[in-house]
């Protein structure tokens, strides 16, 4: 059996696992229809690109996925177009919010939940350092197992930390997700996966795969997918580690 994934553009994918379509952080919005994040070099409207599909190819999954609820993940525009019964996996502390959106069929994983024979495990993360870490609120990331199918972690919006050493050690994933693309503030330190991020996964689960993911759709992410695969030549990393452009479809056997 086989996971299914087609990257959409930033974190949104759309993921097929054990006959189930998973629709992941829908940012599903029209080019420049969400203001830039200030104080960056990159002073464009976001999103920075358009969806490579028709929008209606996604409003109808099987169930929401969400790592958070901060814009660039769940936008005016998927609140508007999705079902407010479609079944939403969430992190608890974003519950109150979206059920005063309207969404009527959530479910919050605090540690895990089987759904349709997957087994969908929450893990922590640190959305950046310092005060602005802390100001960005809670994040998480998931594990999805289904018997005979690949296991699937997805780091969320997180820099290497603690929180996803933990979880590569536990879960000892086929295939990981990782929110890259450096984003950052006017200051500070950067508040989702660099370079050098992706490339402690690589040396803690040498057997996974690894897909990166959340670039260059976002103003105030820096690092772009050409910068990403010189240092993967660079580093001998090239053979694991792919960077999907928006709409490139990925198939895994276990």
């Amino acid at each position: 059996m086989v996971v299914e994934m087609q990257l959409i553009r930033h974190a949104t994918m759309v993921i097929s696992i054990n006959g189930q379509q998973l629709l992941l952080d829908p940012m599903l919005g029209p080019t420049g229809s969400m203001s830039a994040v200030a104080g960056v070099r990159n002073t464009k409207d976001n999103p920075l690109v358009p969806l490579p599909v028709e929008l209606s190819e996604l409003t109808h999954p099987a169930a929401i996925l969400l790592t958070h609820t901060h814009r660039d993940h769940f936008d005016a525009a998927a609140m508007e177009v999705l079902p407010f019964t479609i079944p939403l996996f969430c992190q608890p502390n974003d519950v109150e919010k979206l059920g005063a959106a309207g969404f009527s069929q959530l479910l919050p994983v605090e540690e895990s939940q089987v759904w349709q024979g997957i087994t969908i495990h929450r893990t922590g993360g640190q959305h950046g350092t310092g005060d602005i870490g802390q100001s960005m609120g809670p994040v998480s990331g998931f594990v999805l197992e289904a018997a005979g199918e690949p296991r699937l972690y997805i780091t969320g919006d997180t820099i290497w930390c603690s929180e996803v050493e933990a979880a590569l050690a536990c879960f000892q994933p086929d295939i990981v997700i990782c929110f890259a693309g450096e984003a950052r503030f006017s200051s500070g330190d950067p508040i989702t996966m660099g370079r050098e991020d992706i490339d402690h996964i690589c040396r803690r689960v040498p057997r996974a795969r690894l897909i990166v993911v959340h670039m260059e759709a976002w103003n105030h992410c820096g690092l772009s997918r050409q910068e990403l695969q010189e240092y993967l030549q660079e580093n001998g990393l090239a053979d694991r580690v792919q960077v999907p452009a928006d709409g490139d479809k990925l198939i895994f056997e276990r």
